[in-house]
């Protein structure tokens, strides 16, 4: 396996297997262990990869030696304090503990070595074997059993926690089946998905998965698409919508024409973002990662000096008893609770967003949200539903049916919500029309010849661009129209009707309750768009912009210092998204292009999920930054005591075991937080 991230720089033994050289690098490999191994499974041999454990075998491996240390250690305790039988003495003594020891701090020193060997001296494995085996040479063997027990503990609640918080994650891959029903030469058959090929009829039973986004060919079904969306509604398909990998077949049995490649499904593209998001570490992270690699060594250092100086300054010195404040000075120095919570932190956040229908592409999306306070939206797609219904159709020198024929066949050849919206409403009409030299001009529209005429149809900026006269009563006419020209002649003008999606208004109220600043930029007619601002109550609307005047507005906006947040939809946003802050994609109706550039993905098209991202990202930095304040605070007390020898080994414990969980339960919360 290659990992291309700086800040994961894994180590290998002999036999492949690998060393992580932090517990940060611990917490990371077990997030993603389960996506690696089913990565594999489906796309290489086994013997191909790095065989990684899954949590699982990881906790069953923890489990079973913390028992038998807890039990001995339990018992040990009880005829120390309590029943102080006469064989419970000497060497059987030191040995029932030693017995205690074993199973939890072998495979702590077993790992200390290899980090060394891997050049990681400063590891947390190496702080608690040397700790603990210091516990036993100055005689406190229970107090070094119960280090080491806590430190197992905190793995066992470490890889509970990871587990909860990539749970939600980890569901997206099993959403696409192993197997597909394929229609070929008239039987059919079971193959792969990735064996199957663009045009090629996919038959999806009632209660299946469908692997393999395309269209549909039967009159209608009904999909669950709460695994791509986050919404139980089932959703009905009529023949020709798009059906997208990862949706369920509910009512029957259902004829798909394959539209993309397995590989290049939305799902497939999903699983890729998700992937790759816990890569990508926030600025709080990379900051403790670099503070804990200074930390650490600082604190060693301190430690020795706190055992050997004392002997040149203090006239009573007696070695075990400087030894033992050491000891427990390296105990509350490892800095557990800051590299296990913080990134389960953000896992949690990032599973908590993927059960909402938001995917992060990576941690530090989460901290940018929280510092947005522009969010520039699209408006077609975004703020309405982009499902546009024919109106009216006003024709001037020819009939009106041709007017609805010739228009419907130049925009049959693009995928606009509008251009689908006129080749449905005329339906079959246009069929037989011969269309050549289609040119689609972005921001503008369409140009084409049909049946040896030179057919435009767009907005009024394409009739300006090339200098076409036209009626202009039409410049006030407040809904979208697209305007049409035959042979360079102004021929007339189609209505079009969007609808604002439900939940838009609600959406700018609460943006605005949170003083984040609200801005329209849209190609439509700028009356249009300032009908839309006032219906919904945002800020500022701007119309009739290119893809390239989109791009100044915004860079005009970051150039006043603010952060900005862009929501669209279409391949003419790519650009736009790419410059803001924070790119949010439209998932589902969105374009590839747009959700590829983009690093938020909202995967039901809802507005009010913007929201929810924003909600999302303070939630995670609070309690990243409550643990933080948590695990630094109590360290930094008990050091002190420590260090002048009122704490002890059990205070040591708290402050490095006891406030990881701590911690680590605070971590957890995000994962219950419904919105």
């Amino acid at each position: 396996m290659i990992n291309n991230d700086p800040n994961h720089i894994h180590q290998y033994d002999a036999n492949g297997k690998m060393i992580c050289c932090s517990l940060e690098e611990k917490v990371y490999l077990k997030a993603n262990a389960d996506n690696l191994i089913h990565s594999n499974n489906r796309h290489a041999d086994e013997s191909d990869h790095l065989h990684v454990h899954s949590s699982d075998e990881d906790t069953r491996k923890v489990y079973i030696p913390a028992t038998i240390s807890f039990i001995f250690l339990s018992a040990g305790l009880l005829f120390d304090y309590f029943i102080k039988p006469v064989f419970f003495q000497a060497y059987f003594r030191i040995a029932w503990y030693v017995f205690a020891y074993l199973p939890v701090g072998i495979p702590v020193m077993k790992d200390a070595i290899k980090s060394i060997a891997a050049g990681a001296l400063f590891s947390e494995f190496f702080l608690m074997s040397i700790a603990t085996l210091g516990a036993f040479f100055i005689g406190e063997y229970a107090e070094g059993v119960t280090v080491m027990l806590f430190y197992a503990v905190g793995e066992l609640f470490q890889t509970a926690a990871v587990n909860r918080a990539k749970k939600s994650i980890k569901a997206l891959l099993d959403m696409r089946p192993d197997t597909v029903n394929i229609l070929r030469n008239g039987s059919i058959q079971t193959v792969s998905p990735a064996q199957v090929q663009i045009g090629e009829t996919l038959q999806v039973m009632p209660g299946e998965k469908v692997a393999l986004d395309g269209e549909l060919i039967s009159a209608s079904a009904s999909f669950n698409t709460a695994a791509l969306t986050g919404e139980s509604k089932p959703d009905t398909k009529n023949k020709g919508e798009m059906v997208l990998a990862g949706m369920i077949n509910l009512n029957s049995v259902s004829d798909i024409i394959v539209t993309t490649l397995f590989k290049d499904s939305k799902l497939s593209k999903i699983l890729e973002m998700v992937q790759e998001a816990t890569s990508r570490k926030s600025q709080t992270q990379l900051f403790i990662t670099k503070f804990a690699r200074i930390y650490t060594p600082i604190v060693v250092l301190l430690a020795l000096c706190i055992c050997l100086l004392p002997y040149f300054f203090v006239s009573d010195y007696v070695f075990s008893n400087w030894l033992y404040r050491s000891l427990v000075f390296l105990v509350i120095s490892c800095p557990c609770a800051l590299v296990i919570s913080i990134p389960l932190g953000y896992f949690g956040g990032i599973g908590l967003a993927s059960r909402n229908g938001i995917l992060f592409k990576g941690s530090n999306y989460l901290d940018i949200m929280t510092k947005i306070d522009t969010v520039v939206m699209d408006k077609t797609g975004t703020l309405t539903k982009g499902v546009f219904k024919v109106q009216d159709a006003v024709s001037a020198g020819i009939e009106q049916n041709e007017l609805l024929k010739l228009t419907a066949a130049l925009e049959s050849k693009s995928t606009h919500p509008i251009a689908k919206a006129i080749s449905l409403h005329v339906g079959d009409a246009f069929k037989n029309v011969s269309v050549s030299n289609v040119e689609e001009i972005s921001g503008y529209g369409l140009k084409g010849t049909i049946d040896g005429k030179e057919v435009l149809a767009g907005n009024l900026k394409l009739f300006k661009k090339y200098n076409i006269d036209y009626n202009k009563i039409i410049e006030n006419i407040t809904e979208t129209i697209v305007v049409v020209a035959v042979n360079n002649k102004y021929a007339g003008y189609i209505t079009i009707a969007d609808e604002i999606k439900e939940d838009a208004s609600q959406t700018i109220k609460d943006l605005h309750s949170i003083h984040i600043k609200t801005v329209i930029l849209s190609g439509d007619k700028q009356s249009v768009v300032d009908k839309i601002a006032k219906k919904l109550g945002i800020d500022t609307a701007y119309g009739d912009l290119l893809p390239e005047h989109k791009v100044e507005k915004v860079q005009a906006l970051k150039n006043e210092n603010r952060t900005i947040a862009f929501v669209g939809d279409g391949v003419n946003d790519a650009p736009v998204v790419a410059l803001a802050d924070a790119g949010i994609a439209m998932g589902g109706l969105g374009s590839d292009a747009t959700i590829e550039t983009a690093d938020i993905v909202i995967q039901n098209d809802q507005p009010s999920k913007i929201v929810t991202a924003i909600k999302i990202g303070i939630l995670t930095r609070k309690i990243v930054w409550q643990n933080i304040a948590l695990a630094l605070s109590v360290k930094v007390m008990v050091l002190i005591l420590g260090a002048i020898g009122t704490a002890t080994l059990w205070e040591a414990v708290f402050a490095d075991v006891g406030v990881a969980l701590l911690a680590i339960l605070n971590a957890v919360r995000i994962q219950r937080v419904k919105f």
